[in-house]
């Protein structure tokens, strides 16, 4: 071993016994018997992540590296699917997904201004804005008061001549009726995207949802299934799809050399594209209106690291919903719950709750009292997105009334179930609203 790589060695070694005395390497796991506070979210991480990310700085090679390809390689072969693109966030990988689709390579499948995107009102910002950040109009469709996906009865009437995609999330992991779905985007040879942020591990029909559409979406922030701190992934099967991505995501350039290397086509000055002079350098064609959109290897490094303990995250989230919807269960008089859409195995993101309208409280006054008792709590993201300031006076379509959208806007919430929480943790909630109940 050389000298530097044997103080690498010890500087990783340190890293370790410095994790373990921070009680990162799961001595000190939070799931204590006192608890003084329920988070809605958070990271969950040990010292193998901390010794990736002290590596990875080690390189000093601050862009996207080796460990952005490891990743890349090894999230693709776990979700079953031929490409993975990792970028900035999930919502660039939003922007990503819609932009791909109007490529002029895509020839007359490409979106163009004024085309349709089918998508629902009851969501995430970022889902939604790179329909009208490429000058395409939403058609907004009401969902279902039992699993809170798109109301898929509204579908047939949501086609024009216009449509030409759907974009949807999988609402708190819960993934949106598939077959339906999928059925009609091939009957109207419509793209499909999923937003797959909330929903990492979950499957329909056994099959992990992002791989039944087009192109999917991850989200690697904190709050998410696993974590590189800021970090997204676009995922597809489609390898036209892939270089338009790719392509969209560094700059627009033509090129698709990774970062530090060249002449990977073995061609570098003899292409002729455009209006350019035969033998431009390729690394700076540019095919597309692109952006910068990349991660450094940094956050891929924790990425990677994350991957190992992916599967036992989802199987924690899954049981800490189960077990929490148990517990509530003696307070079904008061509140609605989300429910598993048929032939589906969730992931779930976080915990769904509506205050029925007959009970005896508001969801405001719930919501107080559990922040008066340190209990996070979130409401579903944007309610319904039309009324927020920052849609008023847009092009859009609405199918419907959205008066489903409207009730969740105004009655629900939803609760942690993520790694970091334990049967204490879930205990202390469902005594909280054991007691917040019996003074109503």
């Amino acid at each position: 071993m050389n000298p530097s790589e044997d103080l690498r060695q010890q500087i990783l070694t340190l890293v370790a016994d410095y994790a373990k005395s921070k009680g990162w390497d799961g001595s000190s796991s939070g799931k204590s018997e006192v608890i003084q506070n329920v988070p809605v979210s958070g990271k969950v991480f040990g010292v193998k992540e901390l010794q990736l990310l002290v590596d990875s700085a080690l390189d000093f090679w601050l862009t996207t590296g080796r460990y952005a390809e490891e990743f890349e390689s090894q999230f693709a072969e776990y979700m079953g699917v031929k490409y993975a693109l990792l970028c900035n966030s999930g919502s660039s990988a939003n922007l990503l997904a819609v932009s791909a689709l109007t490529s002029p390579l895509l020839g007359d499948r490409a979106l163009q201004a004024g085309d349709e995107v089918i998508t629902v009102a009851a969501g995430f910002p970022t889902t939604v804005n790179p329909i009208f950040q490429n000058n395409l109009v939403p058609v907004f469709l009401d969902i279902d008061l039992k699993t809170h996906n798109i109301c898929v009865d509204l579908l047939e009437e949501s086609y024009s001549p216009k449509t030409k995609a759907i974009i949807l999330a999988h609402t708190l992991g819960n993934p949106f009726n598939l077959r339906k779905v999928v059925d009609f985007a091939k009957r109207k040879n419509l793209w499909l995207i999923e937003d797959n942020c909330d929903a990492l591990g979950s499957t329909y029909d056994g099959q992990f949802t992002g791989t039944f559409g087009d192109i999917a979406t991850l989200s690697f922030y904190p709050a998410h299934h696993i974590t590189m701190g800021e970090g997204g992934c676009v995922i597809t099967n489609n390898p036209k799809l892939k270089t338009i991505v790719e392509s969209l995501r560094d700059w627009g350039r033509s090129c698709w050399c990774p970062p530090g290397k060249d002449n990977t086509c073995g061609k570098r000055f003899d292409w002729q594209l455009g209006e350019l002079p035969t033998g431009y350098d390729h690394k700076y064609i540019y095919s597309h209106v692109g952006y910068n959109l990349k991660l450094t290897d940094m956050q891929a490094a924790v990425g990677v690291a994350q991957l190992d303990r992916l599967s036992g995250f989802i199987e924690t989230r899954k049981r800490n919903w189960n077990y929490l919807r148990t517990s509530l269960e003696p307070f079904s008089n008061y509140f609605d719950f989300s429910q598993a859409t048929p032939n589906s195995d969730p992931s779930w993101f976080g915990f769904l709750l509506s205050v029925r309208d007959d009970s005896p409280f508001s969801r405001r006054e719930l919501i107080q009292y559990f922040d008066t008792h340190n209990v996070g709590t979130r409401l579903l993201f944007g309610g319904n997105l039309l009324r927020q300031p920052a849609y008023q006076g847009r092009k859009f379509r609405v199918v419907g009334d959205l008066s489903k959208t409207d009730w969740v806007m105004r009655n629900s919430l939803w609760l942690g179930v993520y790694p970091g929480l334990g049967t204490g943790h879930l205990n202390y909630i469902a005594e909280l609203i054991s007691q917040f109940t019996s003074k109503h």
